[in-house]
């Protein structure tokens, strides 16, 4: 065996699962502030990059400058999709609002077609292009950076869900109406949530809009967030960021060797394949709580 290529394949798969850990833990954040599956993570991330592209155009906004402010407008996106679209359905059976998540979807990507038109286009964020070598292993700098973003947020939210404001979020997510009896904000607090989420899927958005481009396709990112959110568990943020390393080194490895033997393709099956394991064996995750109901 070429230990040199499986290092490479697992070193870089790791950092670019840390970096579908970014859009995971937008996942993850609303689950655990309300626990309602978020289906539009990846077009908010899709719509973050865009948005990131609009500032730094439109206001010629050195890019590193144009992130926060996108980031900003993203949040208050946020804050508006939960008033809009998703505060009249509190209290409704989970699959209204599951399906109302899928529409968010829908819309968001139809209305950035319609706004920006498909042409990929180019988000350049200040990272070199050249790999970084160790001996003879090549890391991609974008990994790296998105990696190290991924564990500084990791390290945020955990602080941030002992805080007050998250312990609020945790007893949204655990009973609405106990909430509600006890004078807690449960609207503010799932539109908080939300607003988190789209922040983070736009440092997400832009990341992987970097290296490969700004169009409709960064909404795939959901395949992956998703996958690596259900097999850390829904409600664990910690479980996000290891989930991400483990899928990672499986898909770079798996694909790395598969590619091949069948001609490329085989990542997608690699994701989907753990994605339907992961729910039949362990469906709360690896590191998700089991809440086990009397019936």
């Amino acid at each position: 065996m070429d230990w040199a290529l499986f290092l490479e394949l697992a070193i870089n798969g790791a950092l670019a699962g840390l970096m579908y850990s970014l859009v995971a833990l937008g996942i993850v954040l609303i689950y655990k502030s309300s626990s309602v599956p978020n289906l539009a993570q990846g077009a908010l991330a899709m719509l973050g990059a865009y948005v990131v592209l609009a500032v730094f155009e439109g206001l010629k906004l050195p890019i590193l400058a144009a992130l926060p402010v996108a980031m900003a407008a993203m949040f208050g996106i946020g804050m508006g999709i939960e008033r809009v679209a998703l505060r009249r359905l509190a209290g409704r059976p989970l699959v209204m609002i599951l399906m109302m998540t899928l529409a968010l979807d829908i819309f968001l990507r139809a209305a950035a077609l319609t706004t920006w038109g498909g042409t990929n286009r180019v988000l350049p964020l200040p990272i070199s292009s050249d790999p970084l070598f160790i001996g003879p292993i090549l890391i991609n700098r974008s990994y790296v950076a998105g990696g190290a973003l991924a564990l500084l947020l990791f390290g945020f939210f955990v602080l941030f869900f002992r805080t007050r404001m998250g312990i609020v979020l945790r007893a949204i997510s655990d009973d609405y109406t106990a909430s509600w009896s006890v004078g807690i904000s449960v609207e503010r607090g799932v539109a908080v949530s939300w607003a988190m989420s789209a922040v983070v899927a736009t440092l997400a958005g832009a990341l992987w809009g970097s290296i490969q481009g700004v169009d409709q396709s960064l909404s795939s990112l959901l395949l992956m967030g998703i996958a690596v959110a259900v097999l850390g568990g829904l409600d664990s943020i910690g479980g996000a960021v290891l989930a991400g390393i483990l899928l990672g080194i499986i898909q770079g490895v798996a694909s790395g060797y598969l590619d091949r033997l069948v001609g490329g393709g085989s990542r997608e099956l690699v994701v989907a394949a753990t994605l339907v394991l992961t729910i039949l064996i362990r469906p709360h995750g690896l590191f998700g709580r089991e809440d086990i109901q009397r019936i």
